[in-house]
């Protein structure tokens, strides 16, 4: 990986990421698949305090989709005591790191503690310089018909009505999508947003993410040639 800048035009500033893998690194490993979320906890954390060299104005992560509740409900329980300990240990950290939190999806259907916890931590973080969005009981299927049912309360639906109501609105326009663990799909995952982004499948499994899997995707990107559709 080289360690030249990255230009304005060719940076990306908003990359999200489908944290896919959890399980199949426990499986790989015969733990249970709540070692598998757990690991894949800290390779969130391991990215939040590597992102001041990355470039970025906002990393947006996959964290709970409104599908996932079709998992057991053993798991589904992990998954939501790990948010309620990842919030209470990590806030800090956001808060240092000069990180601001944005949450997408129907989170405030979560459980009134983790609600509570996250309205705490959005006042916590609001006056951060860089954003990590986090999508919770999110499905981009979803979120589109909601945007596209507010647009029409407000006069003409168009696509820069329905862009206007999106949970992404205030953020910059995804640039790259990364998927770990191989899966090729998005999985209901910024439907829209993802239009016109730059896509990478790669096959690291997410507990094995590191800061610099996002530096080279990054440099990765930087190669690429955007054409929206139009030729040059």
């Amino acid at each position: 990986m080289g360690d030249s800048p990255l230009t304005s035009e060719a940076r990306a500033r908003h990359v999200a990421i489908i944290m896919d893998g959890n399980g199949r690194w426990a499986k790989k490993r015969a733990l249970p698949r709540a070692i598998g979320h757990q690991r894949g906890v800290e390779a969130v954390r391991r990215l939040v305090r590597g992102l001041e060299p990355m470039g970025l104005d906002c990393l947006t992560l996959y964290a709970f989709s409104s599908e996932n509740w079709k998992r057991s409900e053993d798991e589904v329980d992990d998954l939501m005591n790990l948010m309620r300990k990842f919030i209470k240990s990590d806030l800090p950290d956001f808060v240092a790191n000069d990180v601001k939190l944005h949450i997408i999806g129907d989170w405030r259907s979560l459980a009134p503690d983790i609600v509570e916890m996250l309205e705490d931590a959005l006042a916590q973080t609001a006056n951060g310089s860089k954003t990590i969005a986090v999508a919770l009981n999110y499905g981009g299927q979803n979120e589109i018909a909601r945007a596209a049912a507010e647009a029409a309360k407000q006069g003409e639906v168009t696509t820069a009505s329905i862009e206007a109501h999106l949970d992404t609105a205030v953020l910059p326009p995804l640039d790259l999508l990364i998927r770990t663990s191989g899966e090729v799909r998005l999985s209901n995952f910024l439907l829209w947003q993802a239009a016109y982004a730059e896509m990478l499948f790669v096959e690291t499994l997410w507990p094995d993410f590191q800061p610099e899997h996002l530096a080279d995707a990054l440099e990765d990107f930087a190669q690429r040639e955007r054409r929206y559709g139009g030729r040059k």
